[in-house]
């Protein structure tokens, strides 16, 4: 850092003083430019007072060798040179200045360069830091903003599911209620053609278990038995029941792939799903038209699509044509659960579902299932079914169920069919008339209990009896029994609402 200019002048005379001391010391024994012995003086006085302290240097060397050493041969060079000398002598220290100037005000600029860089890289890391506070400010009002729109969506599509299903449900209830109630009158009365109220109220409950496996369908959480099937063969198989669902005017087209993979899913699941698909293609052509079933392998996938030439879908329509209660149909001619249904079970399946419209021509529905690799095509449930006798209908059966209503409904069916039951409203008193009774052959129990889950039950029960035989009943899917949505091997189960010959047909297979 340059020094202050007096100070430099006073720092300068005084090493050029010091430098001539030095130099009268050694001036006997050294001949040569007396002048030289100034040049550190001068730099050095550049150096730290810049121009003032190199002037000062200059003059003081200069008045120095002139007051002080008089003599021309003082320094064995003549006086008459000495014009010259100093000339030589002020034009070095100019040089010199000029170079430790230089180098001085560059080292100073890179320094204040330094300083600028740093400054500059501390403003950019606070900018950055800002402009990252300010972006995470905006990402979490965002997020906050989109979870308010998510949610208000959810809101809207719960909105929309409850409204329909009341709406469903409310209709349903009222078929019920209302031929229940007329066929109670007509007997209060003394009327006996009240078996039309009682079909219609049946129809109604009907409708109602239906309205409900489409929901659970829809949600995923229907318990599914999927085996090993081979595909053509099951559209091949619903050759008359399309004809006869579609009718004369519609004509059915078959076009499945030679050599199609196999898939492992739920056979009654898959029908239901062509069926509603069908019906859906027989709706949108009320003139006529075809209908084109074709199968091939793509992927890791067995393709199945359905195709009709019927009115199709404007892109409003198919944007929205999955969501549940959704329909173009007019009122009573649908609920809208068809396409979630279908979308449903083929997630649950480990597939999906797409839609291809173009409206004036038709609408294609593609199904995507897994492809199976490995293991032969399995038998229908339905067949083992089909196989099972009627036998062993004296065998005591302990109904567990912690509705009454539900449990009554069960005793007086199995009664009714030819068991001998016991009943127990729950776990505790379940193994305790297990540890008391040993006749008892078969467990019926719902899953979803208080205190103690049908599942354990069943498994404390089959400690205590490894022969003993385990029907499960739930109006939900439960993951006790399953495993994404799958009933685990060898798991029994019967969903609720169930009419008789259903709990016929299931007790018979589980005591075949």
């Amino acid at each position: 850092m340059a020094a202050r200019p007096v100070v430099a002048c006073g720092a300068a005379a005084g090493l050029a003083l010091i430098s001539l001391g030095i130099r009268m010391a050694v001036a006997p024994q050294w001949q040569g430019v007396p002048f030289l012995t100034f040049v550190p003086v001068i730099l050095l006085s550049a150096f730290w007072g810049r121009w003032p302290g190199a002037v000062c240097a200059v003059l003081a060397g200069g008045l120095a060798w002139r007051f002080l050493f008089p003599t021309e041969t003082a320094f064995n060079f003549p006086w008459t040179s000495s014009g010259m000398a100093l000339a030589v002598y002020a034009l070095s220290a100019v040089l010199m200045v000029l170079l430790v100037d230089g180098v001085t005000r560059a080292f100073e600029t890179s320094k204040k360069l330094e300083v600028s860089r740093e400054e500059l890289l501390q403003s950019l890391e606070r900018r950055v830091e800002e402009r990252t506070a300010e972006l995470r400010a905006e990402i979490e009002s965002r997020r906050e903003a989109e979870a308010k729109v998510a949610q208000y969506e959810r809101m809207e599509a719960v909105g929309q599911l409850v409204g329909g299903i009341s709406h469903d449900f409310n209709n349903l209830l009222g078929i019920i209620i209302g031929n229940l109630d007329l066929a109670q009158r007509r007997l209060a009365r003394g009327e006996n053609q009240i078996s039309h109220h009682i079909e219609a109220a049946f129809d109604g409950a009907r409708r109602g278990a239906s309205l409900t496996r489409r929901l659970l369908a829809f949600a995923r959480k229907q318990p599914l038995q999927p085996v090993v099937v081979d595909v053509n063969g099951l559209v091949s198989g619903m050759g008359e029941l399309l004809h006869a669902t579609l009718g004369e005017r519609i004509a059915v087209d078959l076009r499945l792939e030679a050599g199609l993979w196999t898939t492992k899913i739920d056979p009654v699941q898959f029908e239901n799903a062509l069926l509603n698909l069908a019906v859906n293609a027989r709706d949108a052509m009320p003139d006529g038209g075809r209908l084109i079933i074709a199968t091939w392998n793509e992927g890791d996938h067995v393709v199945v699509t359905v195709t009709d030439t019927g009115i199709g879908m404007s892109e409003a329509v198919l944007a929205r044509a999955f969501e549940p209660f959704f329909t173009t149909k007019g009122v009573g001619q649908g609920t809208g659960l068809g396409l979630s249904q279908i979308h449903g079970y083929l997630k649950q399946s480990g597939g999906h579902a797409d839609l291809e419209s173009v409206p004036g021509e038709g609408t294609t529905v593609i199904l995507y299932l897994p492809r199976h690799r490995g293991g032969p095509v399995e038998a229908r449930a339905e067949v083992a079914l089909s196989e099972a006798r009627p036998s062993k209908r004296g065998s005591k059966v302990l109904v567990v169920e912690d509705e009454a209503g539900v449990r009554a409904i069960a005793v007086q069916v199995l009664i009714d069919l030819g068991f001998r039951v016991a009943e127990a409203d729950g776990g505790a008193a379940a193994l305790r008339l297990l540890a008391d009774d040993p006749e008892i052959e078969v467990l019926f129990t719902d899953i979803i209990m208080p205190g103690m889950l049908g599942s354990e039950l069943a498994k404390a029960a089959k400690v205590m009896r490894p022969e003993l035989r385990v029907l499960y009943m739930t109006g939900y899917t439960y993951d006790a029994v399953t495993r994404d949505g799958v009933l685990d091997p060898g798991v029994e189960l019967l969903s609720k609402p169930f009419t008789p010959d259903q709990l016929a047909r299931k007790m018979d297979r589980v005591l075949a």
